[in-house]
């Protein structure tokens, strides 16, 4: 299978309840990488990457999610969909061709114990 690549957005999430996150746009990505692949390649960037506060650099980020499909409806939820976690959360032995990433999703990048409890009582503080 010939390598797909395409332009991803990822979300990173920060904090669920203060609303706080950067996206930070990736061109070239290869679809035939596994999501643990990608994952690492995301925090090994956002690490050394110009331009973003050091808390999004240094978070502990482990969990990517589907949250827009190019030409699909949006949420209205601000930071990520609390549905569908069974369907759009990426298994990390998945490719991401194979989870469902295609050119232009944009994909939210949390760690999943935030992710966990802000879904327990999601309530946003500004």
């Amino acid at each position: 299978m010939s390598p797909e690549y395409v332009t991803v957005t990822v979300r990173l999430v920060r904090s669920f309840e203060h609303r706080n996150f950067r996206p930070v746009v990736y061109h070239g990505v290869n679809l035939n990488q596994t999501v643990k692949e990608f994952a690492e390649f995301v925090k090994n960037d956002v690490a050394l990457r110009t331009g973003l506060p050091p808390p999004f650099k240094r978070y502990s980020y482990d969990t990517m999610k589907i949250i827009h499909q190019a030409h699909g409806s949006k949420t209205n939820e601000l930071v990520v969909s609390l549905e569908d976690d069974e369907k759009l959360i990426l298994a990390e032995e998945s490719t991401l061709q194979a989870a469902g990433v295609a050119n232009e999703t944009e994909l939210a990048f949390f760690c999943m114990d935030d992710y966990r409890k802000y879904k327990v009582n999601p309530v946003a503080t500004w």
